[in-house]
Formats: C-alpha cells, structure tokens, sequence
C-alpha cells in the first residue's frame, strides 16, 4: 500500500466516524489505568521520549493542569501498541517521536474550558496564539469541551532525528499547541524541511493507522477508535 493511499483510508475511515464521535462519551467510573485498560507507552517503547507539557508550566495556560499529578503517557491498550509500532518504524530509520499528551483526564479538559472563558489570564498570548483574539479559540476549534485524549485515543507529538547518535528535535514550523494557520498540517508559508518534516510524521503515523487532525500537526487519533464511547478522568499518576 503506497503512503498516499494509506493516509487515504485513514481519513475515509476518520470521517465514517466522526458522527458517532460527536456524541457524548459516558464517563467511565475507572479510577486508575489499570482498570481502565490503558498502558504506559514506555512499558512497550522505553526509549519513547516523554515532554508532557500539561504536568507541568510550560503550556498555553501558564500553569500545571489539574489532572496531571506525573509525566506519564497512557494509551488504550490498541493505540499503545500502534504507537509503539511507530516509534520502532522511526527508529529504524534514524528518527523517533517526541510525545507531548497522550490521555487527559476530563477534569483537565474542563480547566481548559475555565482558562479559555477567562480573558484576564494571557500569560502565554505571545507564545501560544499571537494572532487570534483568546475568545476565538473556542470558536475556531483550537479548543473543545470534549476530547479524543479523555478516551485513550489519540496522542500529540513531535518528531526527533537521531542519525547522528544523540536526538535532537526536528523543526515542524511552529511549537505544540501553537493555536493559528501556522500550526495546520498543510499550512502555507513553510519551509521545505518543515513540510517534509510534517509529511514524515503524517505518513509514518498513518501507516500505523492514525489520522491527523489537520488543524494541528501534533494532534492524531488511531482509527477506528477502540472505544468512541467512553471518556475517563481519573488522574494522570
């Protein structure tokens, strides 16, 4: 299969289920990972490289989120395994993933909603979303009330390059969570290196069987999700 038909059947699947997605996960009443069916990346990939942002300041609110009590990385048990298999393809080829959030607690996505209906709180607005007003976020989708990360689904990363023996990270033309045009998978106005950067992961991801969100080149969810239905919120430890 070819990487332009297989990001093809990625998408197709994507949209046929997108309108299932849409309704309302059911909050599962799992209070730690083990009971709800989801790994730690490195138990399957212990050389994954972990920046989780959001257990700690350096993210859009300024702040550590609630919900994050540790840098850990749990997937649903399928989408850990995909991953995995992502990282051993990159690594083969001199190159590795960066991760930056992998499942997020509900109470996470609710303090986002807080955050983003706070106009008093712009701490990070240079670094984060120079060029949209804060009450835009919301609107234009770079925030939502529901997310794919409360379902043990869907990952955002980054890419390394480790040819030379020490890995170093590769420049995607924006920082994660950069909210603006820049930050789209197929934005314009990139360098040659930055889109053949972003195309590496979009390919190396799709073969695996995720799907990009293409508002945000970090942002991929496997497909078809393992459970659309359920969300959880018990803490990241």
């Amino acid at each position: 299969m070819t990487s332009r038909t297989c990001i093809s059947r990625v998408l197709a699947i994507a949209l046929a289920g997108s309108t299932h997605a849409a309704e309302p996960p059911r909050i599962s009443p799992a209070t730690d990972a083990a009971s709800a069916g989801l790994l730690e990346i490195r138990t399957l990939a212990p050389r994954i490289e972990l920046d989780i942002r959001y257990a700690g300041a350096n993210n859009f609110t300024g702040a550590r989120v609630p919900g994050y009590a540790s840098s850990s990385c749990y997937l649903l048990a399928p989408v850990a395994k995909a991953l995995a298999a992502v990282e051993g393809d990159l690594r083969a080829e001199g190159h590795a993933l960066r991760i930056y959030d992998c499942y997020r607690p509900v109470r996470s996505v609710q303090a986002f909603m807080a955050w983003v209906q706070d106009p008093h709180e712009q701490s990070r607005k240079a670094l984060q979303y120079p060029d949209l007003d804060k009450s835009r976020l919301l609107a234009d989708g770079y925030i939502a009330e529901r997310s794919g990360h409360s379902r043990g689904a869907t990952v955002d990363l980054g890419l390394l390059d480790c040819r030379t023996g020490t890995c170093v990270v590769m420049d995607m033309g924006t920082d994660f969570d950069f909210f603006g045009v820049r930050a789209h998978t197929d934005a314009a106005g990139l360098t040659a290196a930055q889109r053949g950067n972003r195309q590496r992961l979009l390919q190396a991801m799709a073969r695996r069987g995720f799907a990009n969100y293409p508002q945000e080149w970090w942002h991929y969810t496997l497909q078809p999700e393992p459970d659309a239905g359920t969300a959880y919120d018990f803490p990241v430890r």
